[in-house]
C-alpha cells in the first residue's frame, strides 16, 4: 500500500501484526530529562530530547507575568503542541489506513486558562475544557472522514491521557549544596 498522506501504511501493518503476536511490544518507556537553568537572560528550561533518528534542544522560558522573559514558548504551548501534534498525527494516521487521501490537515488548540490556583489564590480548575478543532480537506466522503475521527479520539495517547485519569508518581530526590 505504501504511503498515503505521509504515513507509512506498511510499517504501520507490519507494527500492528507484530504486537498482535506479542503484545508486550507495544509497550515503549517515553523518558524526558530537562534542567532548570539559574543563570539570567536566556531559557529558564532546558531538555535534550532523543528521538529514533537523533536528538534535538527544546527550551522553555515563562510568560512574563508566571516570572520569565516571555522569550521563548512556555510550558502551556509545549503541552497543546503536544496535543496537536500526537491527535492530528492520529488523524492522519486513521484516515491514511482508512483509504481517505487528504488535500490538508491543520488543527487549532485552544484553552481558557485560570493561573488563580497557580498563585494560591483559589481551588478553581486551572482548565475546564481544551478545544480542538481539525480542518479537513478532502474528496472522500464525509461519513468516512468522521470514522477517522471517531478513532483518532478513541486511539489518540494524549487524548486518552486527557480524558481518564493517569496515576502520577512524583520523587524528590535532594543533594545538599557544598
Amino acid at each position: 500500500m505504501g504511503r498515503i498522506n505521509n504515513v507509512d501504511i506498511d510499517k504501520m501493518r507490519q507494527f500492528g501484526e507484530q504486537i498482535k503476536a506479542d503484545p508486550s511490544k507495544a509497550r515503549k518507556t517515553q523518558v524526558i530529562e530537562g534542567e532548570w537553568l539559574v543563570q539570567e537572560g536566556g531559557a529558564q528550561f532546558r531538555s535534550t530530547i532523543n528521538f529514533e533518528g537523533g536528538k534535538t534542544v527544546f527550551e522553555m522560558d515563562s510568560p512574563t507575568f508566571m516570572g520569565g522573559g516571555g522569550k521563548l514558548p512556555g510550558p502551556m504551548h509545549y503541552c497543546f503542541y503536544g496535543l496537536a501534534a500526537c491527535y492530528t498525527a492520529t488523524f492522519a494516521t486513521m484516515a491514511s489506513m482508512l483509504g481517505i487521501e487528504l488535500k490538508r490537515l491543520t488543527t487549532r488548540v485552544e484553552a481558557d486558562v485560570n493561573f488563580s490556583r497557580v498563585f494560591g489564590v483559589s481551588d478553581a480548575p486551572v482548565m475546564e475544557e481544551v478545544r480542538v478543532t481539525l480542518s479537513v480537506v478532502s474528496s472522500a466522503p464525509e461519513e468516512k472522514i468522521r470514522e477517522a475521527e471517531g478513532l483518532a479520539i478513541q486511539r489518540c495517547p494524549v487524548v486518552f491521557t486527557l480524558k481518564n485519569p493517569v496515576k502520577l508518581t512524583p520523587y524528590l530526590k535532594i543533594s545538599r549544596a557544598p
